[in-house]
């Protein structure tokens, strides 16, 4: 379709992309193609004109109805023509959008005919020189052309842009032959990059106008940006740091931290290539080069949320996310975490690492300590949940209560015995046994073993508890109070009268309290028995123990008095106390 004298080669125009390799053209020069046959479309069964696809011809037509797959254009034939949604779209409209409605004007190219009988049509976006002095105006100009690509050949794609024309691969702006394919049939717009007006050779580049293509929707793109702009994009690709997603012509960062709320370790566990979705522009900078996008900020903060209902105090349940040397955090909602400190984890154990008790993904309940949701802080305590031991201490043990322990700690001093969950009390080395001193308690007690002890002492206030094991083992004072019963008749010696009160000795060991009359106390000593041997004592006690004499001492009616032995009736016996009450017989 030659309409002008041929003219001399025409050489690249400064500013133009490089022209293409030796290699390239040799392999467009090589094909054994007849042009008239790739051009040649011949006639369409029907009772229609025949339709030349790539005629150097471009129809005005009229969009007279739109439906999803396209639209049916009057171009002033028989019927109207069918232009497929696909060959519709305008590359420089936004988005690369549809920009056309029924009544408006487009300028299109005839190339085929469907199945259903119907002209099929290409936009024209951009005219095809109509003779070789257009060819080398949009050479020399740079100006983009149409055409349309008639098939694969060695090297690239044969394109009819008015004449024959190569296209190398590299230029197509696709990778592999499979998108090669894609390509034919497909009217592209191009720039012609090498034109030999005597031997009628045309190279021409679509990847140049995809690339200017691509850079002005980056810059129209940008330029409708603003910080805190909620806008839609597609996730180009998915890093260990976050994800790119493609927001029309650039790409928006979207930190692993602005994922979610929630800790995500691996943004490929939520997030996969080819997403669609909907994010806040955070931050734009460096002129575009750099546009940080959020995910998470389009759902309410939930640390905002949180502040309206949680107080100190509260007692929640959380899952264990995170274990570090100084405490393990608690997700109590979903994007909120608080730390439970390694000292709020036990009342008594001293825990050297959280791992020693918890574990990630376990369930706990938790009391809230401290909470700060300005500074997205919250303190939890493990062992506040669990109540505390000691006030239940203070009603279960008693003084004198005897209890079953497990050795968990001995020092020169002692052992610290648990006697209940967070309960821990002091055995002191010399109430362990009653035989000689030990020098340290492991010479009875060991690590973990199992004992019986009982409480001598509970201070609640200052956490301190002591215990005794051989308090446990009967001395004379315990023999006396299981073979004695109240009413009994005894016979003891006065040790010490002290105001209405008298100390007086049952036997060896063996100490009762009498109450006296004032009438009945004299501060002298017995005649006679103040020296009395321990011996004869013991002897005497024992001869006289339950004998009923009342005469052992003098009468009843007499003054009590220091070595004095007197006759007592037992009128109160506490085990438990190891306590023995008496009054005068």
């Amino acid at each position: 379709m030659k309409q002008a004298e041929p003219k001399a080669s025409v050489g690249l125009v400064p500013g133009q992309p490089a022209p293409i390799s030796a290699e390239e053209e040799r392999a467009f020069e090589s094909q054994d193609v007849d042009l008239s046959e790739l051009l040649d479309e011949g006639e369409q069964p029907g009772n229609h004109a025949p339709v030349d696809a790539f005629s150097d011809g471009l129809l005005q037509g009229t969009v007279v109805s739109v439906r999803g797959d396209g639209l049916f254009v009057d171009i002033g034939q028989k019927s109207e023509a069918f232009l497929p949604l696909e060959s519709a779209k305008n590359p420089s409209a936004p988005d690369g959008n549809l920009d056309l409605s029924v009544g408006d004007s487009v300028l299109v190219s005839i190339t085929g005919r469907s199945a259903d009988g119907y002209l099929t049509l290409s936009r024209v976006i951009a005219e095809r020189p109509r003779d070789w002095s257009q060819f080398e105006m949009a050479f020399r100009n740079g100006t983009a052309i149409t055409g349309a690509v008639k098939e694969v050949v060695k090297g690239g794609l044969a394109v009819d842009v008015g004449a024959r024309a190569f296209m190398p691969a590299s230029r197509t702006g696709v990778r592999d032959s499979e998108d090669l394919k894609k390509l034919v049939g497909q009217e592209v717009r191009c720039r012609i990059i090498q034109l030999d007006v005597d031997d009628e050779n045309i190279i021409v580049d679509r990847r140049v106008i995809l690339e200017e293509e691509r850079e002005e929707a980056r810059r129209n793109t940008i330029a409708g940006l603003q910080p805190g702009m909620v806008v839609k994009g597609v996730i180009r690709s998915v890093r260990g740091f976050g994800a790119f997603v493609d927001l029309g012509g650039v790409d928006g960062l979207l930190h692993v931290s602005d994922i979610s709320y929630s800790r995500v370790k691996d943004p490929a566990a939520v997030l996969s290539e080819g997403r669609e979705l909907e994010v806040k522009v955070l931050k734009i900078e460096k002129g575009g080069e750099r546009i940080s996008v959020g995910l998470k900020q389009m759902n309410p903060d939930p640390w905002t949320l949180v502040a309206e209902k949680l107080h100190v105090g509260d007692r929640v349940k959380g899952t264990i996310t995170r274990l570090k040397d100084f405490g393990a955090f608690v997700e109590i909602e979903s994007g909120v975490e608080g730390l439970i400190h390694i000292s709020e984890m036990s009342w008594a154990r001293k825990v050297r690492h959280p791992g020693d008790l918890l574990n990630i993904g376990e369930a706990v309940e938790v009391v809230v300590l401290d909470f700060k949701p300005a500074e997205r802080r919250i303190g939890l305590g493990l062992k506040q949940a669990l109540g505390d031991p000691w006030e239940r201490a203070a009603k279960e043990l008693e003084p004198g209560t005897v209890v079953e322990g497990v050795v968990r700690n001995l020092a020169k001093f002692g052992a610290f015995i648990e006697v209940s969950d967070g309960i821990e009390g002091l055995l002191h080395v010399s109430d362990i046994t009653t035989g000689e001193r030990l020098d340290h308690p492991r010479e009875m007690l060991k690590a973990d073993q199992k004992v019986k002890v009982v409480v001598l002492e509970l201070d609640r206030e200052k956490r301190r508890l002591k215990l005794g094991m051989k308090q446990l083992d009967p001395d004379s004072q315990d023999v006396f109070l299981m073979s004695c019963e109240v009413g009994d008749t005894v016979t003891g010696r006065v040790l010490r009268v002290k105001q209405t009160q008298a100390l007086v000795e049952l036997g060896e060991g063996v100490r009762a309290i009498c109450p006296i009359k004032e009438s009945l106390v004299s501060a002298a000593p017995a005649s006679g028995s103040a020296g009395a041997s321990v011996s004869s004592l013991g002897a005497m006690l024992q001869a006289a123990w339950k004998s009923g004499g009342k005469d052992a001492g003098g009468a009843g009616s007499e003054p009590l008095k220091a070595g004095q032995v007197r006759s007592f009736r037992v009128s109160g016996l506490d085990p438990s106390e190891k306590l023995i009450e008496l009054i005068l017989d």
